[in-house]
């Protein structure tokens, strides 16, 4: 009885020191709930119902140990993964074109998340998609300001705050038309039909594993625990598998609500075979679900676009100080990032074109993030205790050629599609 009560006490007494550690993972895994994310699920759903469950599980583990590895880098060095790599590159040409590419993946990955809390504001109000996206970014503006003014914590319970939005509305959108389960978990057995499953199988584990990301959660780490002491990183390590897990966790389960909503309630808007946009899913669920839910749709799309896009902007803050060492004030990024999301807006540019061409340019992006990545992590001289195993170093290889080569193919099949 003494000693299960004192094995109780242990477990409440690890909990209390893990908890404060929780949320630069529930910060960094809004990436995987982006506006690309709900295109890519609920489209996936409506077209193949639930044949393409297997992918969302397979990319959300494959994500978890890439998020994972750029948080113990942060925790391991105090110093974030463009830290260490603006340190390695010695030429400064090369860091500013190391610094290019990656800036304009961060960009790129904030039109689709612009995009999406434009659109969404459209919905909600009606206004034009200009105004919606100038709006976004400066609510975005606005949050990743408490980073810097308020505190870290400030920033951290305001993106989970929005993670949470996102996943009442798609979990309400489940609950008001439940799926056929027995079915549901037929969808993990891996297979496709057809190009077209290819396609969307490739643009579900795009949407996942973003550059950002994986840059943004090493800072994330690093800002946390700042002046952490050593004797007390094994603790932090286990606050960090938590937070990873919990993060990963959450969207996993939200990314596949998306794909199970639109199996069940958007395969009438996909019988001519075409492809729906943001707008066309929010009719659809208006028509099946009624006006309430597919309103908790919209909202759930503009916390999505307001939580990614901050994040990006952080990102790109991050990057740019980690590479070229140089800061500037945020409102002056924030005006720099959002203009070409809002020039393409202004022009009437196609929001389906412009998500897939943001995927295009992440697809580049994405091996010269995670390639030094795992080059750091492995390293014993960079990580001391905290260097990689040799089946984690196997196991993210493994996970980075499977990333590279299926966004490799996602670029050949748009090409080849015209």
């Amino acid at each position: 009885m003494g000693s299960r009560y004192r094995s109780r006490v242990e477990r409440v007494k690890s909990a209390q020191r893990v908890s404060p550690l929780i949320g630069p993972a529930l910060v960094a895994g809004v990436a995987y709930l982006d506006p690309g994310n709900v295109a890519s699920n609920m489209t996936a759903g409506a077209k193949f119902g639930f044949l393409l469950v297997w992918v969302v599980i397979a990319a959300n583990a494959i994500a978890w140990l890439v998020q994972y590895l750029s948080a113990k880098l942060g925790l391991a060095t105090g110093r974030s993964l463009t830290e260490h790599i603006g340190a390695r590159i010695q030429s400064r040409p090369a860091r500013i074109l190391f610094w290019f590419q990656a800036e304009v993946a961060a960009m790129a990955t904030d039109i689709a998340e612009i995009i999406g809390g434009a659109i969404a504001l459209n919905l909600l109000f009606g206004l034009p998609l200009f105004v919606g996206g100038a709006i976004t970014g400066g609510v975005s503006l606005a949050i990743l300001t408490m980073h810097n003014r308020v505190s870290i914590r400030a920033f951290e319970r305001t993106i989970i705050s929005l993670l949470a939005i996102i996943a009442v509305g798609f979990v309400v959108a489940l609950a008001v038309n439940t799926p056929d389960w027995p079915r549901v978990i037929t969808g993990v057995l891996p297979r496709f039909d057809g190009t077209d499953s290819v396609l969307l199988a490739a643009s579900i584990v795009g949407a996942t594993v973003m550059p950002h990301a994986i840059y943004a959660h090493s800072a994330l780490v690093r800002d946390r625990f700042a002046g952490f002491a050593a004797v007390d990183r094994p603790s932090a390590l286990r606050a960090t598998r938590v937070d990873v897990s919990l993060a990963l966790g959450t969207a996993g389960v939200i990314n596949l609500v998306m794909l199970i909503v639109g199996a069940v309630n958007l395969g009438p808007l996909v019988a001519d075979g075409s492809t729906p946009d943001l707008a066309a899913i929010y009719s659809a669920l208006t028509a099946s679900l009624g006006t309430i839910i597919a309103t908790l749709f919209a909202l759930s799309l503009l916390a999505s676009g307001l939580a990614s896009s901050s994040v990006a902007s952080y990102a790109g803050a991050d990057i740019m100080h980690g590479l070229i060492r140089v800061s500037i004030p945020l409102w002056v990024r924030r005006t720099v990032t959002l203009v070409p999301a809002l020039v393409l807006l202004a022009v009437g540019a196609n929001p389906v074109w412009m998500l897939v061409l943001s995927q295009v340019v992440l697809s580049f992006a994405i091996p010269l993030a995670l390639v030094p990545l795992i080059r750091f992590t492995s390293n014993t001289s960079t990580m001391g205790e905290l260097t990689n195993s040799r089946l984690t170093t196997i196991g993210a290889v493994v996970a980075a050629t499977l990333l590279i080569a299926l966004n490799a193919w996602l670029v050949v099949l748009l090409v080849a599609g015209g």
